[in-house]
């Protein structure tokens, strides 16, 4: 919903701040006005292209601003809340809502710039925001309604859940049958190319097999590789060491052991006397089984090395060279090839069982299309019957608009290439009057009637597929008396459900107005210079104001009387 709005030198406005609200509001006053502005207002924050005519004469720039409350739980406000976030708009927290400010700005020069939640953004933003916010019916706006799609949602919408739950049912089956069917496709085109890739798989898989690698075989035989390549130092290093730990005793030097040993006996000599000295004794005789241990260790890994040898290295540079044409083929290591070779034998066995998957689908595709035509017939059939009961409601509200012999046409035609809504080509239709031939909503009707016709449907139906608001530019155009009443009767029924704005020239309209803005253009012949200004009237500004649109003589009191007339009539 439009809280407000704000106009900064607009046309024939230089500055005005309407207050909106829930309900009907209507936009008034003199031909010439202003009030059309306000229209022009909301589509250039609807994304509307800019017009750099419409910045006031002598002003640099024209701003409308607008703050639009986003109640939760609502498709559209879901809808324009994550437009808004994508864009990288600040949405205000407002206790039971978000408010989102959003603002446009046009330069004498024709620029234009556009802004969300503080951001500036892409016009097209607004647009997409204003597409699920405000549906506005005008002498030359776009109609809400007039595509295809747009008609078969509301259709649908109006049908109800009945129609929701087989339209559901249908469009898993269409999702079901286009699955298959692309599937099967692809294995008929491509079969060739099937039976090549498994040739080059079925390949690939026998020479790894005959490899047998590993898992980290690649990694283990580098490191034996770099050992065996320097066996000789290998030795040197564990002999000298093994050497200085235990000597053979050929001569008197020294070894570790030796001298480990003699450290232990000086110490137990005494360790009776003490207890420190005991203790270091204990750790000292530790140090000799640790360095006996070492000792032995190195013996034997020095053995070890004697049994290797230049034939063990040339096996393991010949086994790597085998590891190495694999991970220049596979995978950059081992592991990666083992995982190369396991996802490649799936799709081998995907591959080989070509002919039973192709049979097993086709008779899937076959046993879709039969479940889905029977689906679409009977969406169809939902659709017929509520395309009726629209019609007949909307061709209902146009005999009360004063278009007593127009007849709302919605045309439900079944058969057609199943898509993801059904197989049904809707197309909603106005028969101007008997005997003549339905032409297609926004041809063959003026501007009034088919903004008559457009608020016909809104009416029926705001209860199932609503805009949170809608704008009527002079609905009324072209009727008076009774029809005129009937027109503000609707106006304030569709209000009950959404917001409504109307600019009316008819008092019978006005009337029914829950908020009334007038536009009052004042000029200043002296200095050249004609402005406009925008006010919601108070109750008695309200009775002035529709003398004046009654009589043109807002100071009669009979005008007067009868303005209160018609306020107390449409409150009853």
């Amino acid at each position: 919903m439009i809280e407000e709005i704000r106009i900064t030198d607009l046309g024939v406005i230089t500055e005005a701040t309407l207050a909106l609200g829930p309900g009907l509001t209507v936009v008034t006053g003199e031909t010439g006005a202003g009030k059309t502005m306000v229209v022009t207002a909301l589509g250039l924050l609807l994304g509307a292209r800019a017009d750099a005519g419409a910045v006031r004469a002598g002003a640099a720039t024209a701003v409308v601003e607008s703050t639009v409350r986003l109640a939760p739980g609502s498709s559209a406000s879901d809808a324009v809340s994550a437009a808004a976030e994508d864009a990288g708009a600040s949405l205000e927290d407002a206790g039971d809502a978000l408010e989102l400010l959003i603002a446009r700005t046009v330069s004498a020069e024709g620029r234009s710039r556009a802004h969300a939640g503080g951001r500036t953004v892409p016009i097209g933003v607004l647009a997409g925001m204003g597409h699920h916010l405000v549906a506005v019916h005008g002498q030359s706006d776009q109609l809400r309604l007039a595509s295809p799609a747009a008609q078969r949602t509301a259709l649908d919408a109006f049908a109800g859940p009945e129609l929701a739950a087989a339209l559901g049912e249908y469009r898993q089956t269409w999702q079901r049958h286009g699955e298959a069917a692309a599937t099967l496709r692809e294995l008929i085109e491509n079969r060739r190319e099937r039976l090549r890739e498994a040739e080059n798989l079925q390949t690939a898989l026998e020479e790894i097999d005959t490899t047998d690698p590993q898992p980290g075989e690649d990694d283990a035989l580098r490191a034996e590789a770099l050992k065996l390549g320097n066996i000789e130092q290998l030795r040197i290093a564990a002999l000298t060491a093994h050497q200085a730990l235990v000597s053979d005793g050929a001569d008197d030097a020294p070894d570790v052991a030796r001298l480990v040993d003699a450290a232990r006996r000086a110490l137990d000599a005494e360790s009776a006397d003490d207890e420190e000295i005991a203790a270091a004794a204990t750790r000292v005789a530790e140090v000799g089984y640790l360095v006996a241990d070492i000792a032995s260790d190195l013996a034997g890994y020095s053995a070890r090395l004697d049994e290797s040898g230049p034939a063990r290295l040339a096996e393991v540079e010949d086994r790597r060279a085998a590891l190495t044409t694999l991970t220049r083929r596979y995978g950059s290591t081992i592991d990666e090839v083992l995982d190369w070779a396991a996802t490649s034998r799936a799709r081998l066995d995907e591959l080989t069982d070509d002919t039973s998957r192709i049979e097993a689908l086709q008779a899937e595709v076959a046993e879709a299309e039969t479940t889905m035509t029977a689906q679409a017939a009977r969406v169809t059939e939902l659709r017929t019957a509520a395309a009726e009961r629209l019609a007949t409601a909307v061709s209902s509200e146009l005999t009360a608009l004063a278009m007593k012999d127009a007849t709302l046409v919605v045309r439900v035609q079944g058969g057609g290439e199943p898509g993801p809504h059904g197989a049904d080509e809707i197309a909603m239709l106005l028969q101007p009057h008997a005997g003549s031939a339905p032409r297609p909503l926004g041809k063959g009707a003026s501007g009034g009637e088919l903004s008559r016709v457009m608020l016909a449907l809104e009416v029926v139906l705001a209860q199932v597929d609503p805009v949170p608001t809608f704008v009527f530019d002079e609905v009324d155009a072209g009727v008076g008396g009774k029809a005129a009443v009937e027109i503000g009767r609707r106006l304030a029924r569709l209000a009950q459900h959404v917001q409504v704005i109307v600019v009316t020239h008819l008092p019978q309209v006005a009337a029914f107005a829950d908020r009334h803005i007038r536009v009052l253009k004042t000029s200043d012949r002296a200095a050249g210079v004609t402005t406009s200004d925008v006010s919601v009237l108070d109750a008695e500004d309200r009775v002035v104001e529709l003398a004046r649109m009654l009589a043109g003589q807002e100071q009669s009191e009979t005008a007067r009387a009868h303005a209160r007339e018609l306020l107390e009539a449409a409150r009853a």
